[in-house]
């Protein structure tokens, strides 16, 4: 499986969407400030992420998601889960409602 997600800074609330193969161990890595373009926005939370099965179409996916119009689609598609308060400390735990990593 190929996957899109997109991560949620708690710390200047922007988005982060990248693509992977192995979502559980990419999470890890995001979350032990193994990935460069994260490590100074953690605490991170996963907010969305989609499956696909053929490559290429998670990449389009995803490159969607970068553009102008995709972030408008996921603000959309998260308007409830951004109005949600936030989660309480330590950031690390994982909850019914949201997973912060």
């Amino acid at each position: 499986m190929h996957y899109v997600y997109v991560l949620l800074s708690l710390r200047d609330s922007r988005f982060y969407t990248g693509y992977t193969e192995d979502l559980r161990k990419r999470l890890e890595e995001h979350r032990q400030g193994r990935v460069n373009s994260t490590r100074a926005r953690r605490p991170l939370e996963l907010a969305y992420y989609e499956g696909c099965v053929a490559r290429g179409d998670a990449l389009r996916r995803e490159k969607y998601l970068k553009t102008t119009w995709g972030k408008r689609y996921l603000r959309s598609r998260l308007k409830s889960y951004m109005d949600l308060p936030p989660p309480p400390a330590p950031y690390n735990m994982l909850d019914d409602s949201r997973v912060v990593i």
